[in-house]
């Protein structure tokens, strides 16, 4: 059989061409390439831990300027309550002293006005009772035909007067 005669010199060749080529992707890809690659997925890790690292110090840092902003607006707020309450009594007092200040002119006035009613009241009287007396005169004098004196007219007025 001639085919089988052939096998040893067709794969012989085969074998030294598969194992040529096999070394030459070994050295070519193997020797050549892969360092190359290997060094490029390095840097790429070293590149992205660094990132990781530098993102990490970034939150971190921007927790801590939160929490700055955070005690700032806290004290901010403390401090705007305090005024608001400072202002609140402030303007308690400033509204109590206007009250007390236009209470006490109030009474002022009133007390005035009660002077002035008495004092009118006491004038009103006496004219009451002059005119009631010189009217009792003239009844006197128009009933009985007597004539009475004024200051007898005046005291019989009054006497009515405080008697009812």
């Amino acid at each position: 059989m001639p085919q089988i005669a052939q096998i040893a010199e067709t794969y012989a060749s085969q074998i030294f061409w598969l194992l040529l080529t096999f070394g030459f992707v070994f050295f070519v890809i193997g020797l050549g390439m892969v360092p190359k690659i290997e060094a490029t997925v390095g840097a790429r890790d070293a590149k992205i831990a660094g990132d990781l690292e530098t993102a990490k110090a970034a939150f971190a840092r921007a927790d801590e300027i939160e929490a700055d902003y955070r005690k700032h607006d806290a004290d901010a707020r403390a401090a705007a309550q305090a005024r608001i309450a400072e202002a609140k009594a402030q303007a308690a007092r400033d509204t109590e002293a206007k009250v007390k200040a236009t209470d006490a002119l109030v009474a002022e006035k009133i007390a005035a006005a009660e002077a002035e009613i008495r004092a009118a009241s006491t004038s009103a009287m006496a004219e009451i009772e002059h005119v009631a007396a010189d009217a009792a005169r003239d009844m006197v004098a128009k009933i009985s035909g007597l004539s009475a004196s004024p200051e007898a007219a005046r005291q019989a007025v009054k006497a009515a007067l405080v008697h009812g």
